[in-house]
């Protein structure tokens, strides 16, 4: 009996329970069949094995893969090697040589809609999380859609492999929800270290913006501890292994899911990696970004070198004084260190698994949650200041940060790239982290399977698909590997056809897909994208054809209006059956997030308060001082 023929239909609810396009509007509605949904997943399994010729066969006749979901966090297009990169990574390259690599992949733009999306199989906006909880306005919290953590009545993927007999293990960053019933302990993970906010320092056990009192580490589910000696990469994976385990619990298939913090910011990294870099990126990001799409075509990623638009967001690199440049060059460098010693502890994690005999049946697949971030917290990006942006430069000396830069990315240094930088990282690609240009929803996806035993690769390995891909096609994709039938329900495309096949797409030209984060708008169908972005666009619709324009350079809303009208009605509807909503013309995701996280802080206000009066007293104190000495005299 093959893998192929052992698959345990695990259905949730009924077709009549849920739509095969939910209608958010009425979400709330939506129930599934009792008992719960673990317990469906799980006695569905059990039952399945207890009926001869149906059950999962004994481990000495076939082999159930391990998967290892590994999940960067702002990472660009064009950030590792076998992208293009100048950034070491050999083991995640390794993995794309004997695996295949994906170039038309796209995510949300932002962090916790596109872990939604992994979790689910599902459209962010079904599962409520349509950004991310600290953006989302005050005119949109009362919707279902936009409630910025994971219902818990949608069943996760670690919910599902684990009702078909999967040890399932997690440690990295969630940002899905931390009350109760929301942890992934509690959403079906067996093992778990959780980061539950946007974002943490990666060296110590401390927030990263002010919004946060602290960093929210969790452990099983119970508030942890981080080691004196922690970096976030290396702690991560050290995780990873001691819940993998050794050869005897590795008897039972793992599904583990690694969420890194590399290399979201404050970028950090140890200066051994930094090192490596400190003469590299001294020509500034128009140079990187000319390179990264030599890069692109050299790997065959892309099929040529492409110039892409110049950024209005980038400053012009000779505008920089030479102490400028000197400090935005090492800079770069660290976020070059943090990719790299991602990818070193990565190899750790592939050299546990060799030693306890699992890597020649593992699955590996990598991705980033979006792309490069660019925005800027710390410092101006102009030619008269590297100065800290106040109020952050205040909030910074509070939280005993620095960016010095002799030891920037190091512990107590606080960085970001900015923007001429995080378009170099996506390659030719337009915009970058929050936009819906190419820059921000594309992302490199890399699936590698094992060497024996177990076949998920194409013969042609190493190979580059450019078939159109949709986050929500990670969870299908996951299940097939495993044996397990997908759902009806789910939305997203299992991509195990064209790493088997010779097939070139899983999509038809007629299958579309739509996005919304922030105001900011995409539908995807066959070659095309139509697409808005509130500020680069200057609010209005575009349409490009990705397979030849993936720069997204010429519009043709203009040359095809047919096409253009008819996808715009498709987005239409989509945007109506998800309860997608508007923003607010003065909306600004970065602003809204420290307003409503400052508000929501106790006691913030209070202390923000005093620390701004402290000078007002101190002087006041040293004025009655001196007088009283004079009157002394």
């Amino acid at each position: 009996q093959t893998l192929a023929d052992v698959k345990v239909s695990v259905r949730i609810g009924s077709p009549e329970r849920i739509p095969k396009r939910p209608d958010v509007t009425n979400i709330l509605s939506i129930k599934f069949a009792q008992p719960t949904v673990r317990a469906v997943l799980f006695y569905g399994s059990a039952i399945a094995a207890l009926i001869p010729g149906l059950g999962w066969p004994d481990s000495s006749q076939t082999t159930r893969p391990n998967i290892v979901l590994l999940l960067a966090d702002d990472l660009g297009f064009s950030d590792l090697g076998s992208y293009g990169s100048e950034i070491d990574t050999p083991n995640i390259d390794r993995l794309a040589a004997s695996g295949m690599r994906f170039s038309n992949f796209h995510v949300a733009a932002s962090c916790a809609p596109t872990r939604a999306m992994l979790m689910t199989g599902l459209d962010s906006h079904t599962v409520g999380v349509a950004n991310i909880p600290e953006a989302i306005p005050e005119d949109q919290a009362h919707a279902p859609a936009y409630q910025g953590v994971l219902r818990t009545n949608i069943p996760t993927i670690a919910e599902m492999l684990q009702g078909a007999g999967y040890r399932t293990l997690m440690s990295g960053k969630w940002h899905l929800g931390f009350s109760d019933g929301e942890k992934p302990s509690q959403r079906g993970f067996d093992r778990t270290l959780m980061l539950a906010d946007t974002g943490a320092d990666n060296w110590r056990q401390r927030s990263y913006l002010p919004i946060y009192a602290e960093a929210n580490w969790f452990e099983d589910g119970e508030p942890t501890t981080l080691p004196e000696d922690f970096y976030s990469s290396e702690y991560l994976v050290d995780k990873a292994i001691e819940y993998i385990g050794d050869e005897n619990e590795a008897q039972q298939p793992f599904f583990a899911y690694v969420a890194f913090q590399a290399v979201h910011i404050p970028v950090q990294a140890p200066a051994a990696f930094r090192d490596k870099y400190l003469q590299t990126y001294t020509g500034g990001g128009h140079d990187l970004r000319t390179a990264r799409s030599e890069g692109l075509a050299r790997t065959g990623v892309l099929p040529a070198v492409l110039q892409g638009l110049p950024m209005p967001t980038t400053v012009s690199w000779q505008a920089l004084s030479g102490e400028q440049q000197a400090f935005e060059a090492r800079g770069m460098a660290v976020y070059a260190g943090m990719v790299d010693a991602m990818d070193h502890h990565i190899g750790r994690l592939i050299s546990h698994l060799d030693e306890i005999g699992e890597l020649d049946n593992t699955v590996f697949i990598f991705l980033s949650d979006n792309g490069a971030e660019g925005s800027i917290v710390t410092r101006h990006q102009a030619p008269d200041s590297n100065a800290p942006v106040a109020p952050f430069q205040l909030w910074m000396r509070l939280a005993n940060y620095n960016s010095d830069v002799q030891t920037l990315g190091e512990r107590d240094s606080y960085h970001d790239i900015g923007p001429a930088w995080a378009s170099a990282a996506v390659g030719p690609l337009s915009w970058y982290k929050f936009f819906a240009g190419e820059g921000g929803l594309r992302v490199p996806l890399v699936i590698s399977g094992a060497q024996a035993g177990v076949s998920v690769v194409s013969q042609d390995a190493g190979s580059v698909s450019p078939a159109l891909g949709w986050a929500t096609d990670i969870v299908p994709t996951i299940l097939g590997l495993a044996g397990v039938a997908a759902p009806d329900e789910l939305e997203g495309k299992s991509l195990l056809p064209l790493l088997g096949s010779d097939a070139q797409t899983v999509r038809g030209d007629e299958d579309g897909f739509g996005y919304e984060l922030g105001g900011n708008k995409a539908w995807f169908q066959g070659d095309h994208k139509l697409v808005f972005n509130r500020f680069a666009n200057m609010g209005k619709w575009q349409l490009f054809n990705l397979e030849n324009d993936p720069t997204e350079s010429q519009d043709l809303s203009a040359s095809e209006p047919e096409r253009f009208a008819s996808m715009l009605a498709s987005y239409d509807a989509w945007a109506a059956d998800r309860g997608v909503l508007p923003v607010a013309e003065d909306y600004n995701q970065g602003q809204t997030v420290l307003s409503k996280g400052l508000r929501n802080r106790p006691g913030f206000s209070l202390t923000l308060g005093l620390a701004a009066l402290t000078p007002v007293l101190l002087v006041v104190f040293l004025a009655i001082w001196w007088r009283r000495r004079r009157l002394g005299a």
